[in-house]
């Protein structure tokens, strides 16, 4: 005998047709944190392999070049080191003018290679705040959903009269899952911030460290540069 399936009256789809518009809007507030934080997490980890890639191919073709501007040409468009050795090789080209003589060709190049590298900086930084956000607020934007359900439900039960438990675990069960579902969006945005910062200092290191080295090559200060890791 077939076993006839019954739908779950406690569930999302219960909440979400059961409720009013307020309880609509947070579940919809709570899955935009929730896509935007996937997708802030799985772009940034990308950004991230492709710069840490860009170090490893900067590393075998860069520093084995006979000039800088051979160097540069081996390097692909997109890389973010190409960029940042065009920069330092503008920045020696075009030193001239009256104002440009008021700062040393020292200055000027540590200059252009200090903006190339806070460019880099802030791209890796993108997405960051809304994750940091996401993990500090989606715990609280559930919690106001569960409070919202549990008002409603304590409303419904003082107008019908009654507090039997199948009166009372349903729309308490289905305020609660609020709270849940708010403590889902914010655990991965918290790890994954964690996650990004470590990875984005790891990065930034090596961009320091290929502007420190580039530095001296155009300035002749240091015979030897070190190698991207």
């Amino acid at each position: 005998m077939p076993v006839e399936s019954i739908a779950n009256p406690y569930g999302l789809e219960a909440l979400w047709h059961s409720g009013d518009w307020i309880a609509r809007a947070t579940l919809m507030i709570l899955l935009a944190m929730s896509m935007g934080s996937w997708y802030i997490l799985l772009t940034r980890l990308l950004a991230q392999h492709r710069l840490l890639r860009h170090a490893r191919e900067t590393s075998g073709r860069f520093w084995s070049a006979a000039s800088v501007q051979e160097g540069v040409e081996r390097l692909a468009p997109d890389n973010a080191f190409r960029r940042i050795a065009e920069n330092g090789l503008s920045a020696m080209a075009h030193h001239e003018g009256p104002l440009m003589e008021q700062i040393d060709r020292h200055t000027w190049v540590s200059l252009s290679l200090e903006r190339a590298t806070a460019d880099v900086h802030n791209r890796l930084q993108e997405g960051l705040t809304f994750l940091a956000t996401v993990g500090s607020t989606a715990p609280f934007v559930g919690l106001f959903g569960t409070v919202w359900g549990i008002y409603h439900a304590l409303t419904a039960i003082g107008i019908a009269g009654q507090a039997s438990i199948d009166k009372v675990a349903g729309p308490v069960g289905e305020a609660l899952i609020m709270t849940a579902l708010g403590l889902a969006v914010a655990v991965p945005a918290v790890l994954g911030y964690n996650v990004l910062v470590r990875r984005n200092r790891l990065a930034l290191d090596q961009v320091r460290a290929f502007g420190a080295d580039l530095h001296g090559i155009l300035l002749g200060g240091m015979p030897q540069p070190r190698t991207a890791h």
